[in-house]
C-alpha cells in the first residue's frame, strides 16, 4: 500500500527574495517538533554526527592526499580551526565533544574501517571522552576490503560485544523508540553497488566490491541471529535508494548520506519505501565542496561541483563567498525541516514503527566540505595558508552555530 503525498515547505530563493538572517533558524515544522518531542524522551540521542577519525599528522594521514603538503597546504577547502590534527590527540577530541554537546547533539556514528585499521584503534579513547560529555556511539561500517560483505556479520558481533557488553553499554547508543525495549542501530556506506560503471571515457569496468543481494541477506539474518539473545532487534541501514535491492539484502531501511541526493527528492524516496515496510533516515547537511587533487589519480578524477548549485563561484570574492553561504545555510534548513517531516508525519511507515533517525551530515569530513566542525574564521588563516585560496568564510563557526539553534527549537522541551 502506498502512502499519500505530503506537501513541503519549498525553499526556492533564486528569484531576488531578500532573505534575512532570521530566516536561517526558523523551523517551519511546528507539528513535527511535537510529535518528536512526545515520543522520543531523550530526541538529542536520535541527531547524529557522522564522525571521522582517521586523521594523523606523523606522518600525515588523510590531510595529504592526491598531491596536498600538510601543514599549510591540506586536502580540504577549508582550514580546519584546530589546523590539520590527530584523531587520536586527545585534546582534539575533548574539543570535538564539547562543540558536539553545546551544540545539542546527543550521538556521533564513527567512521569504522575495520578490526585492523587506524578508527578502530582510536575508538576506545574516544568512547571515554564521548561518555565524558553524555554522548553516546554507534558506527558506520566502510569498504575497508573488497569483500568486506562476507565479514559484516562478524564485524557487527565484534562491535556489540567490544565496544557494548564489555563496557556494560556505557555509552554505545541504543536507540529508543519511545516504548519498548531500545535497539542498537548501524549503517554501511557503499552497501547497494553495481557489478559495473562506466567510466567518463565511456569505459566498462567491474566494482571490485559489488556485493550480490543474497550474500547480503545471509549476512543480516546472521546478523539478528547472533543479537536474539540480548536484542529483539537490530536495525541495519544501508545507504541505498535501491528499493528492491535493499529489501532482498535483509536491510530495514535507508540512511541517505550523499549530499546531491536532494531534499526535494526525498518525499518520493520516503513514500517508496516507507510504503514497503522500510525506514528511512535522511541526513541534516550543509551541500559538498569537496577539494581539488594537486595530483589526479587520471583524467576521469574529475572534482564534483559545489552544492547547492549557486553558478560559478569566486572564492577570492567577498561577495561570491556569501552566495555559496546562503545556499549552505538554506540546505541545512531545508534538510533539517523535510527529514523532520518526512519521519514524524503519522500517516507514514517511519512514524507509525516509532523511528526516527537523523545523521548530521557531517562533523569532519574535511575532503567534501561538509563539516559542521568549526573552520577558521577567514581572517585567522596564516600567511602560508593563504596561497592556497581556501573557502574559510568570515565567520568559520557558522554552520554549528546556526545548527545549535536550529536543535535547541527541536530537542528542549518548552
Amino acid at each position: 500500500m502506498r502512502e499519500p503525498p505530503q506537501s513541503l515547505p519549498r525553499f526556492d530563493r533564486g528569484s531576488g527574495e531578500r532573505i534575512i538572517p532570521e530566516d536561517f533558524a526558523r523551523l517551519r515544522a511546528p507539528q513535527a517538533t511535537a510529535a518528536l518531542r512526545a515520543t522520543f524522551p531523550n530526541l538529542r540521542r536520535h541527531f547524529v554526527f557522522e564522525y571521522y577519525p582517521w586523521y594523523e599528522t606523523n606522518p600525515y594521514i588523510h590531510w595529504a592526499e592526491k598531491g596536498h603538503t600538510p601543514p599549510y597546504g591540506i586536502a580540504s577547502t577549508m582550514m580546519p580551526a584546530l589546523g590539520p590534527y590527530h584523531s587520536m590527540n586527545m585534546a582534539v577530541v575533548e574539543q570535538h565533544a564539547r562543540w558536539m554537546a553545546d551544540a545539542g547533539v546527543g550521538a556521533i556514528a564513527i567512521s569504522w574501517w575495520g578490526q585492523d585499521s587506524n578508527t578502530n584503534r582510536a575508538t576506545p579513547m574516544i568512547m571515554d571522552v564521548m561518555r565524558a560529555h553524555d554522548i553516546h556511539v554507534t558506527f558506520h561500517l566502510e569498504p575497508y576490503r573488497p569483500d568486506r560483505a562476507l565479514f559484516y556479520a562478524s564485524d557487527i558481533n565484534y562491535l556489540l560485544r567490544e565496544y557494548g557488553e564489555r563496557r556494560r553499554w556505557d555509552c554505545f547508543l541504543l536507540l529508543d523508540h519511545g516504548t519498548g525495549p531500545a535497539s542498537p542501530v548501524l549503517k554501511t556506506f557503499r552497501t547497494i553497488v553495481p557489478p559495473t560503471v562506466v567510466d567518463c571515457l565511456g569505459v566498462v569496468r567491474t566494482v571490485p566490491d559489488y556485493t550480490a543481494d543474497d550474500v547480503w541477506r545471509r549476512q543480516t539474518d546472521a546478523v539478528r541471529e547472533n543479537v536474539r539473545p540480548v536484542f529483539d532487534r537490530i536495525l541495519l541501514l544501508a545507504d541505498s535508494l535501491d528499493l528492491g535491492r535493499t529489501a532482498a539484502g535483509g536491510f530495514d531501511g535507508i540512511a541517505i548520506y550523499d549530499s546531491f541526493v536532494r531534499p526535494t527528492t526525498w518525499p518520493k524516496t520516503a513514500t517508496d519505501f516507507g510504503g514497503n515496510n522500510l525506514l528511512y533516515s535522511f541526513a541534516v547537511n550543509c551541500g559538498f565542496d569537496g577539494y581539488l587533487p594537486v595530483t589526479p589519480a587520471g583524467v576521469c578524477d574529475v572534482p564534483q561541483p559545489f552544492e547547492p548549485p549557486v553558478g560559478p563561484i569566486d572564492w577570492l570574492s567577498a561577495a561570491s563567498r556569501v552566495s555559496a553561504e546562503t545556499a549552505s545555510r538554506l540546505r541545512v534548513l531545508e534538510s533539517l525541516e523535510t527529514t523532520m517531516l518526512l519521519q514524524a508525519d503519522p500517516r507514514r511507515g517511519n512514524a507509525q514503527r516509532r523511528f526516527f533517525l537523523t545523521y548530521l551530515t557531517t562533523f569532519n569530513e574535511w575532503h567534501e566540505g561538509t563539516s559542521f566542525e568549526p573552520a577558521k574564521h577567514r581572517a585567522m588563516l596564516l600567511p602560508e595558508e593563504r596561497p592556497f585560496n581556501y573557502h574559510n568564510p568570515e565567520n568559520g563557526a557558522w554552520r554549528l552555530e546556526l545548527l545549535r539553534t536550529l536543535l535547541s527549537s527541536v530537542t528542549q522541551r518548552r
